[in-house]
């Protein structure tokens, strides 16, 4: 859920008094932990799919007395990649200016339930005007 306009404006005002107060503090929060954390969870969910598919064709190649290792090579592969696909979407959009100052919201196609998140603020609003 996105910031409303005036809690974007209260994080502004907080960040210019971080870097005002302690601008080495602010510069280190300014790193990339969150953009490097999630890129290394995408790779290692991809070296998790590499080793489920390993498992798989181990598995089916001593067809008979393994086969719950194909199963088990399967169930890793699906979960890595549901993993590399959750963080992928996640990635914060690496640019000039990204960073502890340019919190910028990222715009994304409006699906049924935002409208109907706006919807419905719109008839609480309209409600608390009477």
């Amino acid at each position: 859920m996105p910031l409303s306009e005036h809690e974007q404006r209260l994080l502004d005002q907080m960040e210019r008094a971080l870097y005002a107060e302690d601008p080495k503090f602010a510069s280190a929060l300014e790193g990339t932990g969150l953009r490097t954390y999630t890129r290394r969870r995408v790779y290692l969910a991809a070296a998790g799919f590499v080793l489920g598919v390993g498992l798989l064709m181990g598995g089916m190649i001593a067809q008979p007395q393994f086969i719950w290792l194909s199963v088990v090579g399967f169930l890793v592969m699906l979960g890595c990649a549901v993993l590399a696909v959750a963080g992928w979407r996640r990635h914060p959009v690496a640019g000039p200016g990204s960073g502890l100052g340019a919190a910028q919201p990222v715009r994304r196609k409006a699906g049924v339930m935002d409208r109907m998140e706006q919807r419905w603020q719109r008839r609480r609003d309209e409600q608390d005007g009477f």
